[in-house]
């Protein structure tokens, strides 16, 4: 998988166009994360958009979208929910595309829910498959 710490917005033509997020959390060497996950979920949307899941322009429509249904339901833009927008928008593009499905997502989550609590504080959270 992709190292989201590795990600630029050089010219590397095997990189998508960061730029189409213009509210992207980056700063001077790319993109930024306050949290694993959110680094998880930026790393995974680049490995789908490589393997050609999905375009870029795609990925930006269906991230913008998203991100303006949670404004007008609400959403304060303070900055702290761009990563949980993203999720839910890749979550919207998988599923409509057939690269996974609804119950699948919920019974990944709930796998993640049972190993986050029953892990040690200052531990890594391991899930373990199968």
């Amino acid at each position: 998988m992709t190292d989201p710490r590795n990600v630029t917005t050089g010219s590397d033509d095997a990189l998508p166009p960061l730029d189409a997020l213009p509210d992207l959390p980056r700063d001077a060497e790319g993109p930024v994360f306050r949290e694993p996950w959110e680094a998880t979920a930026f790393a995974i949307t680049l490995e789908l958009h490589a393997a050609g899941h999905f375009t870029w322009d795609e990925w930006a429509r269906t991230l913008s979208t998203t991100i303006t249904a949670a404004q007008d339901a609400g959403d304060p833009d303070l900055g702290d929910t761009y990563y949980r927008h993203w999720l839910a928008a890749l979550e919207h593009l998988v599923t409509a595309k057939s690269l996974t499905t609804p119950d699948a997502l919920s019974l990944r989550a709930s796998d993640w829910v049972r190993a986050y609590r029953s892990t040690p504080h200052g531990q890594p959270v391991e899930l373990k498959l199968g």
